[in-house]
């Protein structure tokens, strides 16, 4: 029996290309996104552009089309997967200082970056001897999913990254022979600049998973794969797992914070009030304001709108 496709195309992106005038681009981008019944979050800054989007194929081909005519945006890698629903309640193009705030100015992907692994070529290298394999996610991220043996910075932002390194980096790389170092995120931006950083601190043999763990689910057979646990994504499906199907996680609408099966169990969770995670650290006022919005947002979906409260809160750097 054949598996039905499900029906909304979701695409994630990323360029490091110069854009000198992002006002002038994010109008049309806009327009072409709306029109077409997209939804989702674009980030454009002068080094490039950062998202993911979501909607129907056709419509989907539209706006990728429009992207492919930005500036250096005409190879552009995307990762797809599929989806039941809709995973955003709107479209967003915004204006940032970085396409992914790391907070290192000097920092340049497009001036050299770690060396890019295939998906099929990664197992080869984290099993090698010696290899230094690193998370350069937010702590959230890890706690849902990561590569077995891999080191968590335990940063809550990617700014932290950089302090991080610095201040574990003897502990790290030691004083003997230079390890290599391999490092991987969620769809590979952030890879771009962490390569990038440790190159300028330095360390030579630095390597990054091509395309993020996004491609590895996708393109590495479950049986072979090293991955354990779900893969934290920006969007309302929250995880995914081998083959990009739809993870088992939800999100605390109080905190942010994914939760799976065991979470949702605990006595200190109640749907969109509170989590295992945040019920200590939150007042019986804000509770109450959490429990009404989520009765809005119920009364919302029942009539057929999204409530505003509905929306899912972004943390991260995406």
């Amino acid at each position: 029996m054949t598996t039905p496709r499900l029906p909304i195309r979701v695409v994630a992106l990323y360029r490091f290309t110069p854009f000198p005038d992002c006002e002038a681009i994010r109008g049309p981008l806009a327009l072409a996104c709306c029109s077409h019944g997209i939804k989702g979050t674009l980030l454009l800054a002068h080094e490039g552009i950062n998202g993911t989007i979501a909607g129907d194929d056709a419509e989907i081909d539209h706006v990728l089309a429009h992207i492919r005519a930005l500036p250096g945006c005409a190879d552009i890698d995307v990762k797809e997967s599929r989806a039941p629903a809709m995973p955003f309640h709107r479209m967003k193009v915004r204006i940032k200082r970085e396409i992914v705030t790391m907070g290192e100015p000097a920092i340049d992907p497009l001036s050299g970056v770690g060396h890019y692994v295939e998906p099929q070529a990664w197992n080869a290298l984290i099993d090698e001897p010696g290899t230094i394999l690193i998370d350069t996610r937010n702590d959230y991220e890890v706690a849902v999913g990561s590569f077995s043996g891999a080191i968590d910075p335990r940063t809550r932002t990617f700014r932290d990254f950089p302090d991080w390194f610095r201040a574990n980096r003897d502990t790290l790389l030691g004083d003997g022979a230079k390890p290599k170092v391999a490092m991987f995120c969620t769809g590979g931006i952030r890879c771009e600049k962490a390569t990038a950083f440790l190159k300028a601190e330095g360390v030579e043999d630095v390597y990054h998973l091509k395309g993020g763990i996004l491609a590895y689910l996708e393109n590495v057979a479950p049986e072979a794969s090293r991955w354990q646990g779900e893969c934290f994504v920006f969007d309302e499906r929250v995880t995914v797992t081998q083959g990009l199907a739809p993870g088992s996680h939800e999100l605390c609408r109080a905190c942010r914070t994914p939760i799976g099966e065991e979470q949702r169990a605990s006595p200190l969770y109640a749907e969109g009030v509170s989590c295992p995670a945040c019920h200590a650290a939150r007042t019986d006022e804000q509770r109450a304001g959490y429990a009404e919005r989520q009765r809005q947002t119920a009364l919302a979906e029942a009539r057929g709108f999204a409530h505003v409260g509905a929306v899912l809160p972004i943390r991260g750097d995406g």
